[in-house]
């Protein structure tokens, strides 16, 4: 019987396994010779025009809650994150910072450039969130190769910690600097404005960073491997590797793809939050604190709602009423100033937000690591 039960259990296991690389990561890598199949049926315009139209409002339910859902994440039982004992001290000033100074700089600062008509500021704030994405990307790649090792036993010691992060901050500055940007004029959510310059010798200096903090990385994992095994190795560094190479340093590699690597990065993101909730609501339920499933749907159902009104509600109605006299079309910042101004304030708010979210003094990130089994009849 143990025997039936063992070869029964095996090919879920084998079947989690895969939904779980596919999540966090590979999805992408089939993505690569789908889009070649594509294009080779049919025309790029076409195919761009396609991809990017499924992208557009594919966002409405995986970009968009991707960003609402850590709002709710993050003040979730706020009281007691800002006033109580449920996070450590240094955490708890994180919290303030992320949760309160961030938010009203970031509201007064995108607020009075709308109404001031100032196009220069606003597109401060556009090159600060294009900025920070791609530390954001790298970030969450570390993150989730950390988790994803953690619960396969495997840790890493502080030099090997300090590999990677050297390697995703590289990544990150690389991706920024490169291609080399002269200074110009850009456009974005409908706003104009002119980007700083990038010095030419920046991207070739990042570059060779970049080659040697990659050497440095393969050392590394060369090493971990012949010491404590292959776990490391398949979907952690996958994951890892796809989130800074594949969304960030090369992300313009492909026509196609490129569309939806925001799409690619949400679904990692949402396949963690699913991972701490589902764990969370589990062990609330067991304390006979309320249904994991209803929970889950409730969260998700929310997502959605705030999203839709962060992203759609929100900048339409303000674009639709708050206009001067003479229209938004005559003016320096273009007809929708309210949308970009609330798309990078939410974009900005985001990573800050993750800063606290995901960090280990969290004890709420304990959930990421062990497994809750659903609870018996008996307990329920």
């Amino acid at each position: 019987m143990e025997h039936a039960v063992a070869g029964f259990a095996w090919p879920r296991l084998r079947a989690r396994g895969l939904v779980e690389f596919a999540m966090v990561g590979g999805l992408t890598l089939f993505l690569y010779p789908l889009s070649w199949l594509v294009r080779q049926v049919v025309p790029l315009d076409e195919a761009e025009l396609a991809v990017g139209f499924t992208a557009f409002w594919g966002a409405h339910v995986i970009n968009d809650p991707h960003f609402s859902v850590t709002y709710l994440l993050f003040y979730e039982d706020g009281k007691a994150r800002a006033f109580g004992d449920a996070f450590p001290r240094a955490l708890r000033w994180r919290w303030w910072l992320s949760g309160v100074v961030v938010p009203f700089a970031l509201a007064a600062f995108g607020i009075l450039a709308v109404l001031t008509e100032s196009n220069e500021a606003l597109g401060a704030m556009v090159q600060l969130m294009f900025l920070l994405v791609g530390w954001h990307y790298g970030k969450q790649g570390f993150g989730v190769m950390s988790v994803l090792c953690a619960r396969r036993g495997v840790r890493f010691a502080p030099l090997e910690r300090r590999i990677l992060l050297a390697h995703v901050y590289v990544g990150w500055l690389f991706s920024w600097a490169n291609p080399h940007d002269p200074g110009g004029l850009r456009v974005q959510k409908g706003v104009f404005y002119d980007t700083l310059a990038h010095p030419a010798w920046l991207e070739t200096v990042l570059f060779v960073a970049l080659i040697a903090s990659a050497l440095a990385l393969v050392v590394m994992l060369v090493r971990k491997t012949s010491r404590e095994g292959a776990a490391v190795l398949g979907t952690p560094l996958v994951a890892f590797l796809v989130s800074l190479w594949a969304w960030l340093v090369f992300s313009g590699i492909d026509p196609l793809v490129r569309y939806v690597t925001p799409a690619m990065h949400a679904i990692q993101y949402l396949w963690f939050v699913r991972l701490l909730k589902a764990n969370e609501s589990r062990e609330r339920e067991r304390a006979l604190l309320g249904s994991a499933k209803t929970r889950l749907r409730m969260l998700a159902v929310g997502a959605l709602v705030l999203g839709f009104l962060l992203f759609d509600v929100l900048p339409d109605t303000l674009d639709a009423f708050a206009v001067p006299e003479g229209g938004w079309e005559n003016r320096a910042l273009g007809a929708t100033p309210w949308l970009a101004m609330t798309y990078v304030f939410v974009n900005v708010h985001h990573y800050a937000m993750d800063a606290v979210i995901w960090r280990r003094e969290n004890p709420a990130t304990r959930h990421l690591v062990v497994d809750v089994p659903e609870p018996s009849l008996d307990e329920l």
